[in-house]
């Protein structure tokens, strides 16, 4: 089954628990990364013959313009990630959509292509920032990667499907595609979808989830990484046990799962995968997303 497979470009410096411990007046001051682990990504990518979604975050299109027109040449389809990686419930309706047109335009002026897919820093549309759905739709979004059905310290909406539903807001549809969850032998839905779970657990674990979605659930898992998760001689900036666990733990084994994952499943971009897809659940309007869980 051909699964999806997408890439959080962002700096090192971005992820939240970096955040707290990294002003970004701070940012610019900092040796610039990024190019490091996407381009051993984009490396992996293309002796597998795999495209992928990126995920682009505005701040680096604009340092970085070289890099982002490479992804594209390569194939990759380009997502949206925020101009600044700051959690979308933290701001409001009028901030998300400065922050988002201003992502956009960073990343059209860096390669010339009009994102349709957007995903939130650190999956922060939950009950708290419904009203984001429909500001991505008023911005010419299709498709969005945002809502995780778990329970976690700083994002979800438990209760939520596991797989693509359509969205209907006040201004149009949406596409929602939650990362991968797997079901066990209770209620409580266990993340699968890579990032953190696939650098700290045994990739027999992000395997056995993948092929689980795929022969039972007879769906196609969303997996995504960090492009700095790829790059082992980053900075270690992020301040406290479980934040420096979080964001550094299993970094050294990270490129050997990635490409053992494209040597054992079939991925492609989140549109190819999603866009003209049928529906099992009728589309759910966004105000009844608040009555789940």
């Amino acid at each position: 089954m051909l699964n999806i497979l997408s890439v959080d470009l962002e700096e090192y410096f971005h992820p939240s628990e970096v955040q707290n411990s990294i002003p970004q007046s701070a940012w610019p001051t900092l040796a610039a990364r990024a190019e490091t682990g996407t381009r051993l990504l984009l490396d992996l990518l293309a002796e597998h013959d795999t495209i992928a979604t990126f995920f682009i975050v505005g701040w680096v299109a604009r340092r970085h313009p070289k890099l982002v027109r490479e992804i594209l040449a390569a194939g990759h389809e380009i997502g949206c990630h925020s101009f600044d990686h700051r959690l979308v419930y933290q701001l409001t309706a009028s901030q998300f959509r400065a922050d988002t047109v201003a992502s956009r335009y960073a990343i059209e002026d860096a390669c010339g292509w009009s994102p349709k897919v957007y995903r939130a820093p650190s999956f922060s549309i939950t009950k708290q920032s419904l009203w984001a759905l429909e500001v991505l739709v008023e911005c010419g979004f299709t498709h969005d990667s945002s809502i995780c059905p778990i329970v976690h310290d700083r994002y979800g909406i438990p209760g939520f499907g596991r797989f693509a539903q359509l969205i209907t807001t006040p201004s149009g549809p949406i596409v929602e595609v939650p990362v991968a969850t797997v079901k066990l032998f209770s209620s409580r839905l266990l993340p699968a979808g890579g990032g953190g779970y696939l650098r700290l657990l045994p990739y027999r674990y992000s395997a056995a989830a993948i092929r689980r979605i795929n022969r039972t659930d007879k769906q196609p898992a969303c997996v995504y990484v960090h492009s700095w998760e790829m790059d082992t001689d980053q900075p270690r900036v992020a301040s406290g046990v479980v934040s420096r666990i979080r964001t550094y733990g299993g970094l050294d084994g990270m490129h050997s799962k990635v490409r053992k994952l494209l040597e054992d499943f079939s991925f492609s971009t989140l549109t190819a995968v999603c866009t003209g897809a049928g529906f099992e659940n009728r589309p759910l309007q966004v105000h009844e997303l608040s009555a789940i869980g």
